[in-house]
């Protein structure tokens, strides 16, 4: 339980009292619940910058922000319906908002996925918080009535904006899997590839290797050299981590950086063709993605991932969307390298068996 996820708690355990400060009746009680309300709320701006800036970001926290959000606001809103303050109707549409988005996250749990909070879900977070404010203010301020109005009519409308844009962010977990796209790793049953292993599928092939790499920064080329006599087949790498060095030493085009974006299939691939191309070798891995523990100006998600191999008139690639921490989420990613790489060789030297039969 670090701050972050203290100060995410804190506003559960607020909920009770407020409801309370909101059903009796004495001096002031309205205006005491207002303060509190906006003290707790602003926990959730706290918590996640502090989680950012220190390193701490879990996925408990991932999961139980979101899930403190919801509950903190749905539970005032249900007490000021009883008292008259607010339409029933406001209520069912932030409700069943937060249900629908709370089902796709369990749908994306039991895949192994964590769906953080993205930029428009805070946005309509802080609209309903400050609707709620106002609500609770103009009973003993009626001449705030229309403004409370207008914030709750703001609320409404980024509920359901934010919850279409979850719904077509995170379409990937409600829709069948793409076998070709999505590739069950080690956590899902599977045994980690070793060294060992590149090195059996290479031996004898001929082949030569190359590795391009963003988010693991030397980890794939780290992993292969492990295996003693690995200077048989492997050449060297480069560490693409910014777009400047994708451009000049893997010849990256800058229209699909541009277009496509760093963190993408088109990327990943051109990386890897990139790097074959330019230490002339028969193989090349690339991999590219978001490690951590923010996702750094793009909407793209945290742990989205893509790894290519390219050879001869043949790239292979596939997308990862790996969850856990920075460290975690960069041996994934270099480790599912490995195992693209490991099936690539064999589908080679099967390929060129076939051929001479």
């Amino acid at each position: 339980m670090n701050v972050p996820n203290a100060l995410t708690v804190s506003r559960l355990v607020a909920i009770p009292v407020l409801m309370a400060l909101l059903l009796v009746s004495f001096p002031g009680h309205d205006q005491i619940a207002a303060a509190l309300f906006i003290l707790f709320s602003l926990t959730d701006t706290l918590d996640g910058e502090l989680a950012r800036r220190s390193g701490s970001v879990s996925d408990f926290g991932k999961f139980l922000d979101p899930l403190a959000d919801k509950l903190f606001v749905l539970s005032v809103l249900i007490v000021l319906v009883q008292a008259g303050l607010v339409a029933a109707w406001v209520v069912v549409v932030i409700f069943s908002r937060e249900l629908i988005i709370t089902i796709l996250r369990s749908v994306a749990a039991s895949q192994g996925k964590v769906i953080a909070a993205a930029p428009l879900g805070k946005t309509k977070t802080v609209t309903q918080m400050s609707a709620v404010t106002l609500l609770i203010l103009q009973r003993p301020y009626p001449a705030l009535v229309p403004v409370a109005d207008i914030a709750v009519a703001a609320a409404v409308v980024f509920t359901l904006w934010s919850g279409v844009d979850y719904l077509w962010r995170f379409r990937r977990f409600i829709r069948p899997v793409d076998t070709s796209r999505v590739h069950v790793g080690a956590a899902g049953g599977l045994p980690e590839p070793s060294p060992a292993d590149v090195a059996d599928a290479l031996r004898g092939s001929g082949l030569s290797l190359a590795v391009a790499e963003s988010i693991t920064g030397g980890m794939i080329g780290a992993l292969i050299t492990e295996q003693p006599g690995s200077s048989a087949y492997f050449v060297g790498g480069v560490i693409a981590y910014s777009n400047d060095v994708k451009r000049e030493q893997l010849g990256v085009p800058p229209a699909l950086l541009e277009s496509a974006g760093a963190v993408s299939r088109e990327v990943g691939e051109a990386m890897a063709e990139g790097v074959r191309n330019r230490l002339r070798t028969g193989l090349g891995v690339a991999v590219t993605g978001i490690a951590g523990p923010a996702a750094e100006g793009t909407s793209k998600p945290v742990g989205l991932t893509y790894v290519a191999v390219a050879s001869d008139g043949h790239v292979a690639s596939r997308e990862f969307n790996f969850s856990g921490d920075r460290e975690a989420i960069r041996r994934q990613a270099a480790i599912e390298a490995l195992r693209l790489l490991i099936d690539e060789a064999r589908r080679l030297r099967q390929a060129r068996k076939v051929k001479s039969a």
